[in-house]
């Protein structure tokens, strides 16, 4: 199976094909309901992946070893071109043993422009979920439950582990380092509303806000972060202020638990008492079609995980207007 990549192609024909399939992507923005791919790594639990992350799956390719890799990094395969690194998610994810044995199948996935290869068993097919089925992961197995996002329910019973690709990489890699970013100008009197579903992202935004020097507060999926968002425009009515006087930018992520940041983006903009206030919206997704998906649903702004630097300049200006 593969999932063709969306690469410029100057063949018109093809060129029609992918803006037909961004189309096809992009209209499911405000849907609430997104793709995941299923595959399996050796046990009886079964784990999927956002599909807008995959770019295609392949039998393994031939690995080159690589001295000093991290645990789990498999080593390294060159793909049309490119140089890429492969790991293989069992290990990493303490599902199997570190011996010499290489996983069947690999997913090529893209995560903020960068490509690698995840080795897994078995891959079974793609299904459409809906956001508002997707819950936290309480009651997954305790060796994965920091490598898992969320999970949801198969119409057989069968629950889906849905990987944390954020967290996997900071175990494998190491978390980003943020780096020098200088504060705003009064940036105590300024207000950052923020919601993602992975707690290595919120971290790292936590730690944008903190240099900026400016107030944060943050929920952990689309449904919390609405009813948050409802209290505190209720709290302004009730007082006779305005929600800009307690909040200046609001930050979300795209894809997460109950209801997803399209939607997310579609109640705020719908909704006359968030007026003037900018949303941004931040993904690990930056494929054309994610874009779209975001212009749709009115997003005033896109930014890439997890550039921390044009994620400070992109609200800098915004916070000191």
């Amino acid at each position: 199976m593969v999932i063709e990549p969306e690469l410029v192609d100057p063949d018109a024909e093809k060129a029609s094909e992918r803006f037909e399939e961004i189309e096809a992507r992009a209209g499911l923005a405000g849907s609430n309901r997104f793709e995941i791919l299923l595959f399996s790594l050796g046990t009886s639990e079964t784990f999927g992946i956002n599909v807008f992350k995959v770019r295609e799956v392949m039998a393994t390719p031939f690995i080159t070893r690589a001295p000093n890799v991290p645990p789990g990094v498999e080593g390294l395969v060159s793909l049309r071109g490119n140089v890429i690194p492969v790991v293989s998610l069992a290990k990493v994810m303490e599902l199997a043993p570190m011996d010499d044995r290489i996983a069947p199948a690999m997913m090529v996935a893209e995560y903020c422009r960068k490509t690698l290869g995840f080795l897994v068993d078995a891959v079974d097919r793609i299904i459409r979920v809906e956001w508002s089925k997707v819950r936290e992961p309480e009651n997954v197995s305790s060796q994965v439950h920091g490598m898992i996002t969320s999970i949801t329910e198969l119409p057989d019973g069968r629950l889906v582990s849905i990987i944390d690709v954020e967290a996997v990489l900071a175990k494998t890699f190491g978390e980003a380092v943020v780096g020098v970013i200088l504060p705003i100008p009064d940036g105590h009197r300024r207000h950052v509303f923020f919601v993602d579903d992975s707690s290595v992202a919120r971290k790292k935004i936590a730690e944008v806000l903190d240099k900026l020097g400016v107030k944060h507060t943050h929920a952990n999926n689309g449904m919390e972060a609405w009813e948050r968002l409802q209290s505190m425009a209720n709290f302004a009515e009730q007082t006779g202020t305005t929600l800009r006087d307690q909040l200046d930018v609001i930050l979300t992520d795209a894809e997460m638990p109950e209801m997803d940041g399209y939607v997310l983006t579609k109640n705020i903009k719908a909704d006359p008492r968030f007026d003037g206030i900018p949303v941004i919206m931040y993904s690990s997704l930056t494929s054309q079609a994610n874009r779209t998906m975001g212009e749709r649903v009115g997003v005033d702004g896109y930014v890439e995980k997890f550039d921390a630097q044009m994620l400070a300049e992109t609200l800098r200006p915004l916070l000191m207007r």
